[in-house]
C-alpha cells in the first residue's frame, strides 16, 4: 500500500519519532530525488542553494520564485520538503501569506528568521546578521501560525542572534519562539561549547547545521555527533551546491584544457543507468509497453513493417 500521509504529517511524524533527522538542503528535483534514494528523512529548499543555483543570490529572490521551486522538489520526491522562507519576505501580511502558499503548494514545513527584510547581500560575506526586535519576530510568527489552515505544517523558527548579539539573547529568543508556538528550533553555533550547550538550553526540537565551507570557524561535526548532543534535526545547507561545483568545475575546465573528460566509460554507463531508474524512465518505459509500444498496436506494427 502507497504511503498516503502529506508532507506534513510525515514531517510530524519524523518529529515526534525518537530518531535524529538527517535533512538535505536542494533546490531542483533530480538533486531532491537522488537525496531521497541516498537515504535522507527529508529535504529542505534553501536559500542559500536556490540562489545560487539561479546566479541571483538569497536576497534578491523573491517568494514566488521560492515557491515554484520548493512545488517542484516536492513533487518530485515522497519525503517531506521544508521551505527557506528567509525573513518571510515582509511584514506579517507578507508572512501570512508566503505561509498560505507554500502549504497549499504540498510542502511540509515553513522556516522564518529574524533577519531584517529585505536581507542583504553582506550577510554571505561577513556573517555579520541585521536583525529585528524580539517582539517584531513574535508578530510575525503569529502571522505565520494564523496562516496554516492544516495543523501538521510546522513552522520552524530561527534566530541568528547568536554571533551578534550572545549566546544567552539567542537562546532567550529560542525559547521564546517555542512558547509562542514553533515546532523546531534553528540554530548557528559558533563554538563547541555553544554547540554542546544549546540542546541543554533549547527546551524543544533543535536543528543545527553542518557548515561545510564556513568561513568563522563553526565546527563540523558528522551527525551522529550531533545527535548524541542532542540535536533533532542535523541540516547540510550547502553540501550540495559545494559538491556540485567542485566536481562539475573540474570536469569543465579537464574538458577545455585537454579537450576530453577522464571519465571511465563503463563506468559512466552505470551513472547513466542509475540517473535515468532515480528521474523515472523504467516506470515510463513499463507504461509505453501497456500502451503504444504493445505488440499489435499501430505504432508498433507500423515500426516492424519499416523493418
Amino acid at each position: 500500500m502507497p504511503d498516503r500521509a502529506t508532507s506534513a504529517a510525515k514531517m510530524r511524524a519524523l518529529l515526534k519519532g525518537d530518531k535524529p533527522i538527517l535533512r538535505m538542503s536542494v533546490a531542483d528535483p533530480m538533486t531532491a530525488r537522488m537525496a531521497q534514494h541516498a537515504g535522507f528523512d527529508s529535504l529542505v529548499v534553501g536559500g542559500y542553494m536556490l540562489g545560487a543555483q539561479s546566479c541571483l543570490t538569497e536576497p534578491i529572490i523573491d517568494m514566488t520564485q521560492n515557491w515554484e521551486a520548493s512545488r517542484k522538489v516536492q513533487a518530485a520526491v515522497d519525503i517531506p520538503v521544508s521551505v527557506d522562507a528567509g525573513a518571510g519576505y515582509g511584514e506579517a501580511i507578507q508572512v501570512w501569506h508566503t505561509v498560505r502558499q507554500m502549504e497549499a503548494a504540498g510542502l511540509a514545513a515553513l522556516q522564518m528568521e529574524d533577519q531584517l527584510f529585505p536581507k542583504r547581500a553582506h550577510y554571505h560575506r561577513d556573517f555579520q546578521e541585521n536583525t529585528i526586535e524580539l517582539g517584531h519576530m513574535l508578530e510575525k510568527l503569529s502571522a505565520a501560525f494564523e496562516a496554516r489552515k492544516d495543523p501538521d505544517f510546522c513552522i520552524f523558527a530561527r534566530t541568528d542572534t547568536l554571533k551578534t548579539h550572545g549566546y544567552d539573547e539567542a537562546i532567550r529568543r529560542a525559547n521564546a519562539f517555542l512558547d509562542a508556538g514553533a515546532d523546531a528550533i534553528i540554530l548557528f553555533p559558533n563554538t563547541m561549547e555553544e554547540l554542546e550547550r544549546a540542546p541543554k538550553d533549547v527546551k524543544g526540537p533543535l536543528t543545527t547545521i553542518v557548515s561545510h565551507g564556513n568561513r568563522v570557524g563553526r565546527p563540523v561535526l558528522s551527525a551522529s555527533e550531533l545527535a548524541d548532543m542532542g540535536y533533532k534535526i542535523i541540516s547540510y545547507p550547502i553540501t550540495t551546491g559545494l559538491v556540485i561545483y567542485q566536481s562539475l568545475m573540474e570536469t569543465y575546465r579537464e574538458i577545455t584544457r585537454t579537450g576530453r573528460a577522464e571519465l571511465d566509460h563503463e563506468e559512466m554507463v552505470k551513472v547513466r543507468l542509475e540517473l535515468e531508474d532515480t528521474i523515472g524512465l523504467p516506470e515510463l518505459y513499463a507504461i509505453e509497453e501497456r500502451t503504444t509500444e504493445k505488440p499489435g498496436s499501430a505504432i508498433h506494427q507500423n515500426r516492424q513493417q519499416a523493418r
